[in-house]
């Protein structure tokens, strides 16, 4: 334990000394922070914190240092993440590298594509991309199309995938494809990772109700892929996308989590319905907000408590699935809320009479109804639970 503590005092002591001013401000989104990549590269201060930390390993603190991680003991992260917090310090890199793949390779990749992936993922130089889902397989994710034909040491790889998150912003995708059309349709599936600068890769962006483009439309034509970018066994990809949607349904449920939640929401009802002897006057609106800041601190200790047996060597199982429906309905009821504080201005789009805050409402109460669709559709998330975590029969 006095070992523990010295390391947090040689935390504290080294975040202090090292973490650029700019990097102790508070953000709202996900868009404000440093997401890695050759097309949007992190710079100034940003990049500095990136840097160092990279340098290093704390970007991915439990990491092997042999991959260009940080090598901690699942206690000393902990309290790296508790220093960082008390300061109230940014992440230096989030990205589905660090939080979906990264974790997928170290778990089942060739040592070779560890070599290879891994420590760029760290320094935050590549900005990964899934591809999944297909215009016509989405909750059906085992129906995909897309094909891949092998030809000596490559595959040649042609179809066309959907909703695929910052594709327009990333270096690298990985991408199911169909390598059997023979076998059973989970039986016939590869993992591969795709740099998106090859021949043949095309990206479109997706515009949402909510007036942003987050997602895009991947097109794959005559893609030649190297038959040693596959994870895992030539169609035995079914596997390898189970153990990454178990990431995936983590990282989702967490990032739904609204920075600064009980100071945001106590914000607006001052602006919009004001206050009573200190307090939110109307004691429905004050239950509201209390149960959904309850609700978030619940979730928040369980993400935890799965991160914990993750890093102790444990792979995440259907349990994930509750972690992404629980986040999704609570996401939606929180910009429900925000919506219901604000009253009429809270239903604003553009023109005169609304500040960016009063439609920025809106909009991501918009685009909250979005996530019961993406990352596997709330049905869906609800079938797994009740059949693999209840035991109920079809």
């Amino acid at each position: 334990m006095a070992d523990l503590e010295t390391f947090r005092e040689e935390t504290r002591r080294w975040l202090q000394a090292n973490a650029p001013a700019s990097m102790y401000a508070t953000y709202k989104t996900t868009d404000e922070l440093c997401w890695g990549g050759k097309k949007m590269a992190c710079s100034g201060d940003a990049k500095r914190w990136l840097d160092v930390m990279a340098e290093r390993g704390w970007t991915a603190p439990t990491w092997p240092k042999e991959y260009g991680g940080g090598g901690l003991a699942k206690r000393e992260a902990k309290v790296l993440a508790e220093e960082m917090a008390k300061l109230r310090l940014r992440p230096p890199l989030i990205g589905f590298g660090l939080s979906m793949i990264g974790p997928l390779l170290l778990q089942e990749g060739s040592e070779e594509l560890k070599r290879e992936h891994v420590p760029p993922i760290v320094r935050g130089e590549i900005r990964w991309c899934q591809g999944y889902s297909e215009p016509g397989s989405g909750s059906d994710l085992a129906s995909l199309q897309t094909k891949a034909i092998r030809e000596g040491d490559v595959f040649i790889v042609n179809g066309q995938k959907v909703w695929t998150s910052y594709g327009d912003k990333a270096d690298w995708m990985f991408v199911l494809v169909r390598t059997d059309f023979e076998a059973k349709k989970q039986d016939g599936i590869t993992f591969l990772l795709m740099d998106m600068t090859s021949p043949g890769v095309s990206v479109k962006p997706i515009r949402l109700i909510s007036g942003s483009s987050p997602f895009t439309e991947t097109f794959v034509t005559d893609v030649r892929v190297p038959v040693r970018n596959v994870v895992g066994k030539i169609n035995g990809g079914w596997a390898m996308a189970k153990a990454l949607l178990g990431h995936e349904r983590t990282m989702i449920a967490d990032a739904f989590k609204e920075r600064d939640d009980a100071k945001r929401l106590v914000t607006l009802v001052r602006e919009y319905v004001g206050e009573e002897h200190g307090q939110v006057g109307d004691p429905l609106l004050r239950d509201a907000i209390t149960q959904t800041l309850m609700d978030q601190a619940c979730l928040d200790l369980t993400l935890d408590r799965s991160r914990d047996n993750m890093k102790a060597g444990h792979k995440p199982g259907p349990e994930t699935s509750i972690f992404k429906y629980y986040g999704t309905e609570l996401n939606m009821r929180r910009r429900e809320l925000m919506v219901s504080i604000a009253g009429p201005q809270g239903l604003g789009w553009e023109g005169p009479g609304y500040d960016e805050g009063e439609l920025k409402l809106t909009r991501d109460w918009l685009r909250s109804r979005g996530n019961s669709i993406e990352g596997g559709t709330s049905e869906i998330q609800l079938n797994i639970i009740a059949k693999r975590e209840l035991g109920l029969p079809d």
